[in-house]
C-alpha cells in the first residue's frame, strides 16, 4: 500500500512550492523613474524578493518530482505492475505530472530570471524617458497553477503505482483444491 510518509513529505514540498510561487507573484519587482544629480532619468525597482521565492519554489518542485521517481522507480525501473486499471491509471498520472512539472519548472524560471533583470540607464542609447523592464503579470500565478495540478498527479500517480504494485505480489488465486484440467 502507499506509504502515509512518502505522500506526506511530498504534499508538504508541493504546498511549500505552490505558496512560494503565489508569494512571488504577490512580490514582483515594479519600476519607477528616478532622477539623479544630472538630470537623466533612471529606472529604480522595488524588493527582489520574487526571484528568491521563484528559485526556491522551483527547487521545492524539484525534490519533490525526485521524492516520487525514486520511490516509484520512475515508473518505467523495477519489477513490472500488473496489467490492469491502476496500471493504466498510474500511467496516466506519470505522463500528465512530467508535463505539468516541466511547464511549472519554464514559468518559475523564466519569471525569476526576467524578474532579477533590471535595465538601469537606456536613455544612453535611445532618446525619452527610459523603459523600464518588468515581468509581466500572471507569470508566477501559471507557475504556481501548474505546481498545483504537478502536485496533485504525483500523488496520485504514486497512490495509483503502490495499488498496481501491491496487485501484482498478490498470486493468482488457485480454484478448486487440486490441479486443474482442462478439455483437449
Amino acid at each position: 500500500m502507499a506509504s502515509i510518509i512518502i505522500i506526506a513529505v511530498v504534499f508538504v514540498l508541493d504546498a511549500l512550492a505552490f505558496v512560494l510561487a503565489i508569494g512571488a507573484e504577490k512580490r514582483r519587482s515594479t519600476a519607477t523613474l528616478g532622477v539623479d544629480d544630472r538630470s537623466r532619468q533612471y529606472c529604480v525597482y522595488s524588493t527582489d524578493a520574487a526571484t528568491g521565492y521563484g528559485i526556491a519554489a522551483l527547487l521545492l518542485l524539484l525534490a519533490a518530482q525526485a521524492v516520487v521517481m525514486v520511490v516509484t522507480r520512475c515508473f518505467c525501473c523495477g519489477r513490472a505492475l500488473s496489467p490492469g486499471r491502476w496500471r493504466a491509471f498510474s500511467g496516466f498520472c506519470f505522463i500528465a505530472c512530467w508535463f505539468t512539472f516541466v511547464i511549472a519548472e519554464l514559468c518559475l524560471l523564466a519569471g525569476s530570471v526576467r524578474n532579477a533583470y533590471h535595465t538601469k540607464y537606456s536613455t544612453l542609447v535611445m532618446s525619452g524617458p527610459p523603459r523600464c523592464a518588468m515581468l509581466r503579470k500572471g507569470v508566477f500565478a501559471a507557475g504556481a497553477a501548474f505546481t498545483f495540478l504537478t502536485a496533485l498527479f504525483a500523488e496520485l500517480h504514486y497512490i495509483f503505482f503502490a495499488k498496481a504494485r501491491h496487485a501484482a505480489a498478490v498470486p493468482p488465486p488457485i480454484v478448486g483444491a487440486g490441479i486443474g484440467m482442462t478439455r483437449m
